[in-house]
């Protein structure tokens, strides 16, 4: 079930770094689209491409939550964080977008972090956990919104950071309680705490999201969000559910995370495509998936 998982994790990845592409396809196919038309906007978003891409994302979420089910939170977050590899390699091919060398060294980056991250990856921890750690999430997420909302009032570029922060630790509380679902059993689920902790996630996060995008750099949005949402989560993955390395691989898995992530910071412009509108559709870093 490892490689099957790891597969799963690598395949979410596809998903969505692909389901961006499409999206922005989408919009270009639909001419001049402005978020104060909402015509234009539904206009955009019933093309082929723009569905597809919503297909993607949903297929993708499917994959993550089959790669939750096995494999250490540290692992399926910086493969959620390597989608940016993917749409800028995809974006390359399709949209003709020029990769630099840096970002050419950064998808590389991407790959040896990821390599290095399977190979030295160990058996996933606890998928249970005890109520304290659900009102710890539930928590946080009200510490998260409460924050956002304050940091909505500031201006420049700590508005855009602590937005797109809390908007990455929104996701990393979706993906702390998806990693404790106990069965994937509709009727199981939702007797959950988990399953209403990730829908109340993937919303606030949604909002902060659109938040740091409406008035500041979508790479500064994106890079505060790709941290928000990978290092704390694998730490809380690592200290409270049991999550580990292979015995001696440590500094491996280490070194393999810090690669990968580093290497989807450098490529943090890709957070949204020429020709998109800053709007929570068609933005990489706010799945449809993850907005249940």
């Amino acid at each position: 079930m490892l490689i099957v998982s790891l597969c799963g994790a690598l395949a979410a990845a596809v998903c969505f770094g692909l389901s961006s592409v499409m999206q922005a396809v989408g919009m270009r196919k639909a001419g001049p689209v402005s978020e104060l038309e909402p015509k234009s906007l539904v206009r955009a978003w019933l093309t082929l491409p723009f569905l597809a891409g919503v297909g993607l994302d949903l297929l993708g979420f499917g994959f993550e939550l089959v790669a939750l089910r096995h494999l250490p939170l540290f692992l399926v977050q910086a493969a959620s964080a390597s989608a940016l590899a993917v749409t800028a390699i995809a974006a390359a091919v399709v949209m003709k977008e020029r990769l630099g060398r840096a970002e050419k060294c950064a998808v590389g980056a991407v790959c040896v972090g990821l390599a290095l991250l399977g190979v030295s990856a160990g058996p996933e921890g606890a998928n249970r956990a005890h109520t304290d750690f659900y009102a710890a999430l539930a928590a946080c997420l009200v510490g998260l919104a409460v924050l956002g909302a304050g940091a909505g009032r500031l201006r420049g570029r700590w508005r855009t950071t602590v937005l797109g922060l809390c908007a990455g630790l929104c996701f990393g509380v979706l993906a702390l309680a998806a990693r404790t679902l106990p069965e994937l059993d509709p009727a199981r689920m939702v007797r959950e705490p988990a399953t209403y902790l990730v829908a109340a996630s993937s919303l606030i996060a949604l909002v902060l999201w659109t938040m740091a995008l409406s008035g500041g750099s979508v790479t500064t949005a994106t890079a505060a969000m790709v941290i928000g949402e990978t290092v704390l989560p694998a730490a809380v993955g690592v200290v409270v559910l049991g999550d580990e390395a292979r015995p001696g691989w440590v500094p491996v898995a280490v070194g393999g995370f810090l690669l990968a992530v580093g290497g989807a910071l450098a490529l943090a412009r890709f957070g949204e495509l020429p020709g998109q509108p800053s709007t929570p559709a068609s933005v990489p870093g706010v799945r449809e998936a993850d907005t249940v």
